[in-house]
């Protein structure tokens, strides 16, 4: 019996060595049918093109044709991979490194048509108006249609002083025109502010090689002017395209003390890769409310979606763009590189935002603040009979202030104070409803915290 108990079991692993076999010899059958299938296609694709250059209507270039070709073929496979001409590779590298040419917008394509994801700070395109989720039909007239993202960016790039017309479709509005001057965008990528006498601001457009050194200076400014006064920060990403990976994890780095910031996985498992925070916060722990819309993408959802999970910031706004892939630019020697999406990215909890993007912690649309002009409202005090204060208080002296209401003689500061006045907001700031309550947010929480103190 137990000798027939051997003889069945060598029968069992022969025939798992004998299957085993088998399917190695069908991965192997299935690898060269691949194989050939891949060169037929590549034969077609030459008879293809030797047919084009000796049929064609007018003679065409052999490069450009090749150029189409890989046009093509990447920008089939997602909104983000394109190839770039050696032109347009130099310019992307320079525009990474703080400056470059043109009208100074964010955008892809869909549908189609260009799609602004988001004007960039003081340029042309900001100063005439055009908004994220616009889409451009028409460059001087001519159907953006049928041209490939990097065409269109192509024809929008041009000599400085030039003026280029687009024509804007947006939500709700019949399609206008609007005429914009290219100019040199420098880009300064960090710009910051005290609000009040207590809150720091700060303001990244776009997430390039000067970043991340932009955001350690503007934090040493912050803390220097306000001191002891330094209450939390306001981080505005709003209308933020994105930009360098590195540079997104070097600014949440600056708020966080440890954890992992992102994660990125790639089609193969060996490349997948973790980044982590270091000791260290440019706040020491002060509260932070960060600013998004739908025109914060890519590398700015990095930012948001680290600091929303660590719970180390409260994410208000609205939601974000939703692009969570990372792209790869790809030298081809001398004829350029290709950008090629290479990897998702995930936030520490383990999320993609891909298409879903960022959702805010407090949902606050975009909003215009008008003020309500002054007038005389009857107070206790101005009753007649009215108890008077039992403390001692005198109401019948106070003079009354400009909007009518009354004031308090003893509040007057002292000639000599030397306490500086806090600066006074402009105008659009006060408009800015979502800037608004983010400060109304993070006195708040300054207040509760030191209720809690006693």
């Amino acid at each position: 019996m137990k000798k027939l108990a051997y003889l069945v079991t060598g029968v069992a692993l022969s025939l798992a060595v004998i299957g085993s076999t088998f399917d190695l010899h069908a991965a192997e059958k299935e690898k060269k049918k691949k194989n050939v299938d891949t060169y037929r296609l590549l034969n077609l694709f030459g008879d293809v093109f030797e047919r084009v250059r000796s049929s064609y209507v007018t003679e065409t270039s052999d490069q450009d044709l090749i150029e189409a070709a890989i046009t093509g073929m990447l920008t089939s496979l997602d909104p983000h991979s394109s190839y770039l001409n050696a032109k347009n590779y130099k310019d992307m590298r320079v525009q990474t490194r703080g400056k470059f040419g043109g009208l100074g917008i964010e955008v892809t394509m869909e549908n189609g048509l260009i799609k602004v994801v988001s004007p960039i700070d003081d340029t042309p395109a900001h100063r005439a108006g055009l908004q994220p989720g616009d889409f451009i039909t028409h460059l001087d007239g001519k159907q953006v249609l049928g041209l490939t993202l990097s065409q269109a960016v192509e024809k929008m790039r041009g000599k400085v002083g030039e003026n280029i017309k687009l024509t804007i479709r947006r939500v709700n509005k019949p399609p206008f025109d609007v005429t914009v001057t290219r100019g040199i965008i420098p880009i300064r990528t960090v710009r910051s502010r005290i609000e009040g006498e207590d809150i720091g601001y700060v303001r990244i457009s776009s997430f390039s090689q000067p970043t991340g050194s932009g955001l350690k200076k503007a934090m040493e400014k912050i803390k220097k002017e306000l001191g002891k006064n330094f209450k939390g920060l306001v981080l505005d990403l709003r209308n933020n395209p994105g930009g360098l990976l590195d540079q997104a994890i070097t600014v949440s780095d600056a708020f966080l003390d440890k954890g992992e910031i992102v994660s990125t996985r790639s089609r193969n498992k060996e490349e997948h890769q973790r980044f982590n925070a270091r000791p260290g916060d440019l706040t020491d722990g002060k509260p932070i409310v960060v600013l998004i819309n739908r025109g914060s993408a890519s590398a700015s959802e990095i930012v948001a979606g680290a600091l929303q999970d660590h719970k180390r910031a409260i994410i208000l706004g609205t939601k974000s763009f939703g692009k969570g892939s990372v792209q790869t630019i790809i030298p081809l020697q001398e004829h350029g590189a290709m950008r090629l999406t290479t990897a998702r990215y995930y936030t520490p909890s383990g999320r993609s935002i891909q298409e879903i993007g960022v959702t805010p912690d407090i949902k606050v649309e975009q909003a215009r603040i008008e003020a309500i002009g002054p007038h005389r409202r009857t107070r206790e005090a101005d009753l007649r009979g009215a108890l008077k204060n039992d403390n001692g208080k005198n109401h019948v002296g106070d003079k009354k202030d400009k909007s009518g209401e009354k004031s308090d003689n003893k509040s007057k500061k002292a000639p000599n104070s030397k306490k500086k006045p806090a600066p006074a907001a402009s105008n659009s700031n006060r408009q800015d409803f979502q800037l608004q309550r983010a400060l109304d947010l993070l006195r708040g929480v300054s207040l509760f915290s030191r209720l809690m103190k006693g």
